[in-house]
């Protein structure tokens, strides 16, 4: 009986939590909401599905930064299209930059953090590549210097960014900028347009 109190009490605590839990949930809703009223923003999303799927077509590949919870969102959807969505089908050529912890840290300890994705994309990275930069705020620094090599290598750049876009607005070729100031808000929306483009590339690539 000794441990019904504490277990009342943590009941009492997520009574008080509720109402913030819908709150949270319906701020989701509210960015996504928003979502679908862009029609500029909707219009962009159908034609990265088309660069994607044009890309993989022609035998080119498709790469993921970002930093932090972006870079976990990165990684993910870089193995939707690896490994699979849907459809079981054979892989398509697409990773996260970041995953080579041993580059990533030599390169950040010789050179410094800032240049550890764009010294990956000047060695790999070819003409007509896809290359998504994941960046709350649009000004992730190692994000920008990757952007700036990929344009001199012909390399198709698709920023996913908060609502201003940041300094990654002016050097991107296409721009997801999710209606929203909030990183939390911003990231769930990227990780949900980064699904659809997922969907329908794969439906696009093997249907």
């Amino acid at each position: 009986m000794d441990d019904i109190e504490p277990r009342l009490t943590g009941l009492k605590r997520l009574g008080g939590n509720m109402e913030k839990i819908k709150k949270i949930i319906q701020a989701s809703i509210d960015t996504k909401q928003q979502i679908l009223k862009n029609e500029n923003l909707l219009d962009t999303i159908e034609k990265v599905v088309a660069v994607f799927t044009g890309a993989f077509k022609n035998g080119n590949r498709v790469y993921f930064c970002g930093n932090g919870g972006s870079a976990a969102d990165a990684q993910h959807l870089a193995a939707e299209f690896s490994g699979r969505f849907y459809t079981d089908r054979k892989a398509l050529p697409a990773e996260a930059l970041h995953c080579n912890t041993s580059y990533l840290t030599a390169v950040a300890n010789d050179y410094g953090y800032d240049v550890v994705y764009s010294r990956m994309i000047d060695g790999i990275g070819q003409k007509n590549d896809v290359l998504i930069g994941l960046s709350t705020s649009g000004n992730s620094e190692n994000i920008i210097k990757a952007f700036e090599v990929a344009k001199e290598k012909g390399i198709i750049t698709v920023a996913f960014t908060g609502e201003t876009g940041g300094k990654m607005k002016a050097i991107s070729d296409y721009l997801i900028n999710i209606p929203s100031n909030d990183t939390p808000r911003i990231q769930e929306s990227h990780i949900t347009i980064g699904h659809i483009i997922c969907q329908l590339v794969e439906e696009k690539y093997f249907g």
